[in-house]
Order: C-alpha cells, then sequence, then structure tokens
C-alpha cells in the first residue's frame, strides 16, 4: 500500500519518520512531506501559531503538491492531529483514495463531501481536547452519511498526541495498540 503520511503542528519529528520506518517494515511505500519547510516546535502554541501564519490554503496546497505525483496509485492518506485533518481533506477529494488513516485528529467534512465506501480508521485519546466527544459523534455521522466505513478507536487516559514518544502526551500502551490495529487496517485495504 502507498502511505501519504502528514505530520502534526509540531512539524515533521523524529515520531513522524519513526512510524514512517514502521509502517514500511510491515511492507509499505510511505510519503513524509514536509508542511512546514523544515521548522519543528516544542510546543503546540508554536507550531498552532506558525500553521496560523502560513495559512490553511497555502498548507492544503503544499499537501496536494506533496501527493499529486503518487495519487494515480491510490494512495492511503494518513495523519498526526493537524496531518489527519489534512489527509482527511485530500482523501475526501481524491476518488482514487484506497483509504484514510486518522491518529489524533479529524476535520470539518463538507457537506456535499462524497466517500463511497472509503475505508476510515481513527485512533484517538479519550478524553481528547481537540476532539471532544460531541465533535466526534457528529464527525462520524458526518463520515457515514459522505459514504465513508468508519472505524473509531478510543484510547482512555492517553494524552493528545500519545504515539510520539517525544512529548508528555506519549501512553506506550496505547500507543502500541494503535499500531497494531491500524497496521490490520492497512493490511486489509
Amino acid at each position: 500500500m502507498d502511505i501519504m503520511l502528514f505530520h502534526s503542528t509540531y512539524g515533521l519529528r523524529p515520531a513522524v519518520r519513526a512510524a514512517a520506518d514502521r509502517l514500511r517494515a510491515a511492507g509499505h511505500g510511505v510519503w513524509t512531506p514536509d508542511l512546514f519547510d523544515g521548522r519543528t516546535f516544542e510546543t503546540v502554541e508554536e507550531g498552532m501559531a506558525f500553521k496560523d501564519e502560513t495559512g490553511k490554503d497555502e498548507l492544503l496546497r503544499r499537501a496536494v503538491l506533496a501527493a499529486a505525483p503518487y495519487s494515480e496509485r491510490g494512495l492511503v492518506y494518513a495523519g498526526f492531529s493537524l496531518g489527519a485533518a489534512i489527509a482527511q481533506t485530500l482523501a475526501l477529494g481524491d476518488k482514487r483514495a484506497r483509504g484514510l488513516l486518522l491518529l489524533h485528529g479529524t476535520s470539518d467534512i463538507a457537506a456535499n463531501a462524497s466517500a463511497d465506501g472509503l475505508p476510515v480508521q481513527l485512533h484517538v485519546a479519550e478524553p481528547d481536547p481537540f476532539e471532544p466527544d460531541d465533535w466526534l459523534s457528529a464527525w462520524y455521522l458526518q463520515m457515514g452519511r459522505a459514504g465513508a466505513e468508519v472505524e473509531i478507536y478510543r484510547y482512555a487516559g492517553a494524552g493528545h498526541l500519545y504515539t510520539d514518544p517525544g512529548l508528555p502526551d506519549y501512553d506506550e500502551e496505547a500507543a502500541e495498540a494503535t499500531w497494531r490495529v491500524a497496521l490490520g487496517f492497512l493490511d486489509s485495504l
């Protein structure tokens, strides 16, 4: 499977590269575009300020340009937090998308979005201040109306970016459970 993996608001950190290596070791082709032009951040606030300064449209433009050379292959779009939101936007706009793997994040869904049986898997902390329960319920219903086949996995007590060992949110047990389930999902596509 060919996977386009987008980083979080912290930037293209070692944890993203390690995740890509884990996916490659499982036999997948993986690309990790750097939407922040080499910048990484120590705090969410710094990363969000850079994201806001750069602008959502510019980040999406960069993501589309990164994915375009590979999209004819039928990509699985994946991402961490902000990168998951970007992956979701691209997957819903790419009729050749093979799947969508969301780690720690979701995004708004256009009223006219169509996902036509797109397999989607979401892994998120419970609770998660960035993905509250009411938001996730509405998101799930909207994705279903768009035609996606959605699975949601919640990890009680984990922090928002619990798969990143370099952050305080890291939860080894939840991270390993996430990767076991996610690799099974990718193998099923």
